[in-house]
């Protein structure tokens, strides 16, 4: 009698290592197709761009309201009336005039009101209001 049957099973002592040949491959063309040559075969000579001038930034015209209602445009004393005078000669002269309104923070809303409506009269398509950022930390309140 025998002691041990024999079992059709046996192990496999070899490893099949063409799916990884074959994924180095794809992975090797792969680099090959994405990798760009660098090319420095010939030296040549390329001739400089011109220097050309910088466009000027558009002049921007400030009108500060003081807290006490006092009106300034750009450094002089203006009234309403008058200020929109100097807006109107202002737009004859540059049709793509930039406007800068700053306010004091205590300065009551109807004079800046005012103001903004007097530079819609005048036909001004470019009117900033100038702020301060909040400090870094400080969020508005709501």
């Amino acid at each position: 009698m025998k002691k041990f049957s024999q079992t059709s099973h046996h192990a496999l002592a070899e490893l099949n290592i063409t799916p990884l040949l074959d994924l180095a491959f794809v992975l090797l063309v792969i680099f090959i197709i994405t990798t760009t040559p660098i090319v420095n075969d010939l030296d040549v000579d390329l001739p400089s761009a011109a220097r050309r001038m910088k466009e000027q930034k558009a002049k921007e015209n400030y009108i500060t309201i003081e807290s006490s209602g006092r009106i300034f445009l750009n450094h002089d004393v203006v009234d309403l009336g008058s200020l929109q005078a100097r807006v109107a000669a202002l737009r004859t002269d540059n049709p793509d005039l930039n406007i800068v309104i700053r306010g004091s923070a205590k300065t009551k809303y109807h004079w800046i009101a005012d103001v903004m409506s007097m530079l819609q009269q005048a036909n001004v398509g470019k009117v900033n209001l100038a702020t301060d950022p909040f400090p870094d930390g400080m969020a508005m309140k709501k």
